[in-house]
């Protein structure tokens, strides 16, 4: 992201949460792994509210790892919190900060800036903490609709969620309107789960 002009990113739905996640790969990445049990705008704007309470213009891997935990869990517990759980997601936003210095010495970027292809990428994404193969795909997906992140095969790496014109997640997100279309695909898949959840037949277990 760094070498080239920052990408208009529009998932915080607010100007400098928006700003900062163009300009900085830290903090597009912990939003991402925010982006759980929380609208994604409510997860995306995280970055920026924590930088803010740090005190600076942007996140620093070496910085947050080396934070006392119980401190940095009551930063992102002040209101309004940075999560519905921000005691739990300190601790994970802490973990992949303390990966990122040990493996890549506290740059974020350079997950991605050397993988020749889509499926490199997606296993450095997959061992990240907190990024199990969905919330990778996604953010590979990211990555290359929105962020020019285009290692060979990405789209096929990202799965469902690197197709051209779907609107299944984060990465279709430029503006309000495909927001609501992301969040209404979402609200789609969760009825048709609960539907087939709810037609399964009952197991029944014998009495003794």
């Amino acid at each position: 992201m760094s070498s080239k002009a920052a990408p208009e990113i529009h998932l915080a739905q607010q100007p400098d949460a928006d700003a900062l996640l163009g300009r900085s790969p830290l903090a597009a990445l912990v939003g991402m792994l925010l982006d759980q049990q929380v609208p994604m705008e409510w997860a995306f704007s995280g970055p920026y509210t924590i930088a803010s309470r740090l005190g600076a213009d942007d996140l620093d891997a070496h910085e947050i790892a080396a934070r006392d935990p119980e401190e940095f869990a009551a930063l992102l517990s002040e209101k309004p919190a940075v999560h519905r759980y921000p005691g739990s997601m300190a601790q994970r936003v802490q973990q992949l900060c303390h990966f990122l210095v040990e493996e890549y010495g506290g740059d974020a970027e350079a997950v991605w800036a050397d993988a020749a292809t889509g499926k490199e990428l997606l296993a450095r994404l997959q061992a990240l903490p907190g990024f199990g193969k969905q919330k990778a795909q996604i953010f590979l997906a990211l990555l290359g609709k929105q962020y020019g992140v285009r290692p060979t095969g990405w789209r096929e790496a990202a799965g469902p969620y690197g197709e051209q014109g779907s609107y299944r997640s984060a990465a279709d997100i430029t503006g309000p309107e495909s927001l609501a279309k992301v969040r209404a695909h979402k609200q789609e898949m969760k009825a048709a789960a609960k539907a087939a959840k709810d037609t399964k037949p009952a197991k029944t277990s014998g009495n003794r």
